[in-house]
């Protein structure tokens, strides 16, 4: 398996946006309904701790960090965004993104990650625990969508660092 763990560049994003939107399609990626332009997504995430996975050449999946919260106190807390492309799913690739996010993290100053995760998807629960994370409580029926409510797990990983 030739892979790497490259930073995420402006020039990754139309595949990055592609890989987004397998996600949405799932319906238990994200409560959100739409991919956002590269402004808009560059503004939204932090820029330390950007990253994608190169599979063969290909960029089969991307993980990046958003912040927790704007006040200063939090400044070390960011919660994940990781995904994979959908031929690219369960070949361990996404095991080694999110080892070398909580990696750069931890180089980057942040204590705490965190990650929302609907309760139906046990690939993402799963890949979490295997880095260090773990499941502090669930937000039962907190948003609904295309007419069916969701739970969310919420997980966070502590630095050892």
């Amino acid at each position: 398996m030739d892979l790497t763990i490259e930073p995420l560049m402006e020039a990754h994003y139309p595949t990055v946006r592609r890989i987004y939107e397998e996600g949405l399609a799932t319906g238990i990626a994200t409560f959100e309904t739409r991919s956002i332009d590269w402004q808009a997504w560059d503004e939204k995430y932090l820029r330390a701790c950007r990253l994608v996975a190169v599979f063969d050449g290909k960029i089969a999946g991307w993980a990046a960090l958003t912040p927790y919260s704007k006040r200063e106190v939090y400044r070390g807390v960011g919660e994940v965004a990781i995904y994979l492309g959908e031929k690219f799913r369960s070949k361990g690739i996404g095991r080694m993104l999110l080892k070398q996010l909580v990696e750069e993290s931890e180089m980057a100053g942040f204590w705490t990650l965190q990650a929302v995760i609907f309760a139906e998807n046990y690939a993402s629960i799963k890949l979490h625990e295997s880095a260090g994370f773990r499941i502090v409580g669930v937000r039962e029926r907190i948003a609904e969508r295309n007419g069916i409510w969701h739970d969310n797990v919420l997980m966070e990983r502590r630095s050892e660092a």
